[in-house]
């Protein structure tokens, strides 16, 4: 018998399951589009509320075209629901812009662009960026679910009848 067979029997409770979204998209305004799109139905096809994260991938890919563009590179979307979480992550290719913490306010001349990150912080419980693969950058955000959405802990494995 080995260690870990012996750890996951006597584990108290199951480990709620994880549901990841992964997709490759191009650095245009059509991949950003396509980006919360794909998103919205992938929230939807997993039963969650999708407002929020639709508004967050929208920023966050438009961001990414916008500033992390580099001529021939992608940028990928992920997603990932957790028991109670559910993060996002925009990779592109430009590890040398992070983006600044939002301003409390945008310049009177600049109405129409610069307010993609404070729209992140009102949507998101927690955002933040980390090095991607060289040369990337990752940008994130977590939205904790609400609870009729949280993922609830799968029974324990025994026979079906």
């Amino acid at each position: 018998m080995n260690h870990e067979s012996v750890a996951q029997r006597s584990a108290p409770h199951p480990v709620p399951p994880t549901r990841r979204f992964r997709v490759q998209l191009s650095p245009t305004r059509r991949g950003a589009r396509l980006a919360r799109l794909l998103a919205t139905e992938q929230l939807r096809s997993w039963g969650l509320p999708f407002e929020a994260g639709e508004q967050v991938v929208a920023e966050l890919a438009a961001n990414a075209v916008s500033h992390g563009r580099v001529p021939g590179r992608d940028f990928r979307l992920g997603m990932t629901v957790t028991a109670s979480t559910l993060r996002i992550e925009v990779t592109d290719a430009r590890g040398d812009r992070a983006p600044a913490a939002a301003a409390p306010a945008a310049a009177p001349e600049a109405e129409e662009t610069g307010r993609g990150l404070l729209l992140v912080q009102a949507y998101a419980d927690r955002w933040g960026t980390e090095p991607g693969p060289a040369p990337c950058k990752r940008v994130w955000a977590e939205l904790d679910l609400p609870a009729p959405y949280r993922v609830r802990e799968l029974p324990p494995a025994g026979p079906r009848r």
